[in-house]
């Protein structure tokens, strides 16, 4: 089984293909090693270019993807998985996800999709992203392959405690997109502080806080300064004093949210 990095590359957003291709291709030189898309991306194809392109061998890459909610039904999940594989240009799928289990997502449909595809290896594992700690538990107890991550905004604004808890208890990986809250952790005093200190980004203090907190982070770039930029978060070790004081900042803020949102469907 491959490695599964902590520190991944995030393709959300990049729907252009010349940008999407020449983002990969940059993220796998400067030595990412795990690259996450979505069906809802409109970007499977052009990953799949890059991975193509790239001096990486494709078997060294960590490749995740995500059913769109409405592939989720039986039928489409298994179709529209085989087609992400394509698109791709992979024979297994290392990580696929239920984006939001909103509209087909239904529990014994979708989750037996996802049992049928890793039985016939297309996928090597199964992932969540966007369950309430309740549907997670009970999805983690339907399923008969194990879950292996469970991907989430997390961020110093929304630090996402009951789900690290519960992916300690269940012994899968807390995966957090959007883990420098697009930038916003750059207007916070504290994050700033800190970063000025190691002589560093604020996003790098961002993205280090994640990972000590045993997360995996995904952060997007399009540009190389900014791929690179984030890469360069690995080199950073926070001290004790620097976590314990992102763990204070007081605040509880989502950048992804709306009326439809798993959480606010309770």
């Amino acid at each position: 089984m491959k490695d599964f990095p902590q520190l991944g590359f995030g393709t959300y957003k990049l729907e252009d293909r010349d940008e999407c291709v020449s983002a990969v291709t940059t993220a796998l030189d400067v030595g990412y090693r795990s690259i996450d898309t979505a069906q809802m991306y409109n970007n499977e194809e052009y990953v799949g270019e890059a991975l193509a392109e790239s001096d990486v061998d494709i078997d060294d890459v960590f490749v995740a993807t995500k059913l769109k909610p409405e592939n989720l039904g039986y039928d489409d999940a298994i179709q529209t998985a085989r087609e992400s594989a394509d698109k791709l240009g992979v024979d297994t799928i290392d990580l696929l996800y239920v984006h939001w289990p909103l509209d087909a997502y239904d529990d014994e449909e979708t989750l037996s999709a996802l049992d049928e595809l890793y039985e016939e290896g297309l996928i090597a594992n199964i992932g969540l992203s966007n369950f309430r700690p309740d549907q997670l538990e009970s999805a983690i107890e339907k399923l008969d392959a194990p879950v292996f991550a469970h991907q989430v905004e997390m961020h110093p604004l929304l630090p996402q405690e009951e789900l690290l808890a519960l992916a300690d208890e269940y012994d899968h990986h807390l995966v957090a997109y959007s883990p420098i809250a697009r930038n916003e952790v750059a207007e916070n005093d504290t994050i700033v502080e800190i970063a000025e200190k190691h002589e560093v980004s604020p996003a790098q203090v961002s993205l280090a806080w994640v990972l000590a907190k045993g997360a995996t982070a995904i952060p997007k770039a399009a540009t190389p300064d900014h791929i690179r930029d984030n890469f360069a978060a690995l080199e950073l070790e926070l001290s004790d004093e620097d976590i314990a004081a992102i763990d204070d900042i007081e605040t509880d803020h989502r950048i992804v949210d709306f009326d439809e949102a798993p959480w606010n469907r309770v």
